[in-house]
């Protein structure tokens, strides 16, 4: 079954939306130390390879959460790390 233009069109410009957040992980080592954003890092191409399947298996609108998921990881772990492990920028 094909979907809908619309839809591989959503789904990619959540696969685009998720690239951009790699800015985000890859500047965590402003506050974080060195094994927490190769560890962010490892968790964004995750991310990644996720929303590549997603596309691949023809589901291109799961794809819009995958960016809205790397941001909620990615601030989660920040915030946890400066408030309980006492990182500071």
């Amino acid at each position: 079954m094909t979907r809908p233009w619309w839809q591989w069109f959503l789904g990619w410009l959540g696969f685009a939306a998720l690239l951009a957040t790699l800015v985000f992980y890859a500047a965590s080592g402003l506050l974080a130390p060195a094994w927490a954003v190769v560890l962010l890092l490892v968790v964004w191409l995750a991310l990644v390879l996720v929303a590549a399947g997603l596309l691949r298996r023809r589901q291109p609108l799961w794809v819009l959460l995958t960016p809205v998921a790397a941001w909620l990881i990615w601030f989660a772990a920040l915030t946890a790390g400066e408030t309980w492990l006492g990182w500071t920028g």
